[in-house]
């Protein structure tokens, strides 16, 4: 102990003073914070990310900023879940041939091998 406060150049009371020392009201109120948004996050199903949880907290009557809940999120490793955008894959205005629909959808025939259908589903 005394080295280390050697080469920090410190008194060995202030350390010790410090140890005992109680957290501040901003630290307090962090934790109470960061418990409160672990809840909410995993109530969404980690869905929420900074703005509804802000919202959140801001309904349940917590005086909080969006920028302080970004920063507990990010020191709590706590990163909302992206929806995947829709991909259109199927393009219905295009120019190409069209094939006949040569059954009509009757599906029952009168010989065998004279209409084969597939499902490219």
């Amino acid at each position: 102990m005394s080295l280390m406060c050697r080469a920090l150049n410190l008194n060995r009371s202030g350390y010790y003073a410090w140890l005992r020392r109680r957290d501040s009201l901003r630290a307090q109120e962090n934790r109470v914070l960061c418990r409160q948004i672990v809840e909410i996050f995993e109530t969404s199903r980690a869905t929420y990310g900074s703005p509804r949880i802000h919202a959140v907290l801001r309904a349940r009557g917590f005086c909080v900023g969006r920028n302080r809940v970004v920063r507990l999120m990010k020191d709590l490793g706590i990163r909302a879940r992206v929806k995947r955008r829709f991909k259109t894959t199927t393009d219905s205005e295009h120019r190409y041939p069209i094939a006949d629909n040569v059954l009509a959808r009757q599906f029952e025939t009168c010989e065998p091998d004279r209409a084969w259908v597939a499902d490219i589903t």
